[in-house]
């Protein structure tokens, strides 16, 4: 099996900066999409950030030029860099990853931005 484990989570004043990661392990062969969810309370999860096997990168408008994604093949990593947070960012932010033939989710990790 393929488990998904985030770490970086945590709470930042508003303007401050996180950094999530998101390491899979396990039985993996070709990870595809690897991303960057998050749910407010009381709201649908949505996307934030996606980036393919080939590094292509996309973006939620409401955190395009703040939030940069990147990953690492070779360790089979997913960061993801947050700036200027406001507390309009606050959410459980959960890792996604397509793994042929499956998709997965990490457990999530608190984000809480302070006004």
């Amino acid at each position: 099996q393929v488990q998904l484990v985030e770490s970086g989570g945590g709470l930042v004043q508003a303007g401050g900066s996180l950094r999530l990661s998101c390491h899979a392990s396990g039985r993996i062969s070709s990870i595809n999409a690897m991303a960057w969810y998050r749910q407010a309370p009381g709201k649908q999860r949505e996307l934030v950030a996606a980036v393919t096997s080939g590094g292509s990168t996309n973006y939620a408008d409401s955190v395009k030029g703040r939030f940069t994604i990147s990953r690492d093949n070779d360790k089979n990593t997913v960061s993801l860099l947050m700036n200027s947070l406001k507390p309009e960012d606050t959410a459980v932010y959960y890792c996604y990853a397509h793994i042929v033939p499956f998709r997965y989710w990490g457990q999530g990790t608190q984000v809480t931005v302070s006004s």
